[in-house]
């Protein structure tokens, strides 16, 4: 069984590909370059057909009148926005021949049925079926890790969900805070909630939505490993552009992730290997003038001052009253020599 979740100590970021393709497979083809040059740690597609989303009605119920897709009928996007199947091995071929890791969403039992012919390593959980309960189980029941987004999911859906997948055989699940809105505006992610989700004790990722960076980078500070975001082609636009980010961007996102997680280290570090030999100067017990032998130490004729050569600033109240022991000239560290 892979395990693939559970190894992850350093950043695992999915470059989401979604409808980005715009019809033609060599613009997949481009964004697994694009996102293995961005450092990319996988690249993620979704399986499904019109059929398997929905009826090919024209009336209100599907017809969409808000948000990015707006004015469309739900069976017209999702034919317009699907991954052909005839498509799929191609694909993985590609990445593999890229060495970056290619999953999938799938959106029902034939597409976990193709994806499973491919030797998928893992499975994700779109937001919109963390209640397709049968797809859930067939899934669990392949017994690969499950990534499981969380947008539109109360507590209540999200224990359902994983008690459904741990049921039919899933181990290993890793569980991503997202809002549904395409775009998200940063705010609205309050990612306290990732606090809540912890409590489920298995790793936690972002499923990110917004545009820019801020989100990841705050995300990281609270343990968070596992990222998402939709990567687009520069000059195309398609149904999922307005949400997705550019080449150049998604590098950015990429690197910013990663260096903020290089901030965060561990508690046990050497600050010598950081701040070099700065310990010199700190502050130390120095002659403010000249002193004779048997002459006595008082605040008059010693002072702590820059740099770190003479004795510790925690003895200066101690050593107040002794006698010097031999004759030192103004500017000179004193030791525990020098007084008696």
């Amino acid at each position: 069984m892979n395990r693939i979740l559970s190894k992850i100590k350093k950043p695992f970021i999915i470059a989401e590909l979604s409808a980005n393709h715009n019809g033609k497979i060599n613009n997949i083809y481009k964004l697994i370059d694009k996102a293995k040059k961005s450092g990319a740690s996988a690249i993620k597609i979704q399986s499904y057909t019109p059929d398997s989303m929905t009826l090919d009605c024209k009336n209100k119920y599907f017809y969409i009148k808000n948000g990015p897709w707006k004015n469309s009928y739900l069976y017209d996007l999702y034919k317009k926005g699907t991954t052909p199947y005839s498509w799929h091995k191609k694909i993985f071929n590609y990445a593999k021949k890229k060495n970056i890791i290619c999953f999938s969403s799938p959106f029902d039992i034939e597409a976990v049925n193709l994806l499973e012919k491919l030797k998928v390593k893992l499975y994700k959980i779109a937001s919109f079926e963390i209640n397709h309960i049968p797809l859930l189980e067939k899934i669990g029941k392949t017994k690969k890790p499950v990534i499981i987004s969380t947008g539109m999911a109360s507590i209540k859906d999200l224990s359902l969900a994983i008690k459904t997948l741990k049921k039919n055989g899933s181990t290993e699940i890793a569980i991503l805070h997202c809002i549904s809105a395409y775009p998200s505006k940063p705010q609205y992610y309050n990612l306290n909630f990732i606090n809540k989700l912890k409590k489920f004790n298995f790793p936690i990722g972002l499923s990110d939505h917004t545009v820019g960076n801020s989100v990841a980078q705050t995300a990281v500070g609270m343990g968070v490993k596992i990222f998402e975001k939709h990567l687009k082609l520069d000059s195309k636009k398609g149904i999922d552009s307005k949400f997705s980010t550019n080449p150049v961007n998604f590098k950015s996102y990429v690197d910013d992730i990663n260096l903020s997680f290089s901030c965060i280290g561990n508690e046990n570090f050497n600050r010598k290997k950081f701040e070099g030999d700065n310990n010199k100067y700190r502050r130390s017990i120095f002659l403010s003038k000249d002193v004779r032998k048997n002459d006595i130490v008082t605040e008059d004729n010693i002072v702590v001052i820059r740099p770190s050569n003479g004795i510790h600033p925690k003895y200066f109240k101690k050593i107040l009253g002794k006698k010097f022991k031999t004759n030192i000239k103004k500017g000179f560290p004193l030791k525990f020599s020098h007084i008696i």
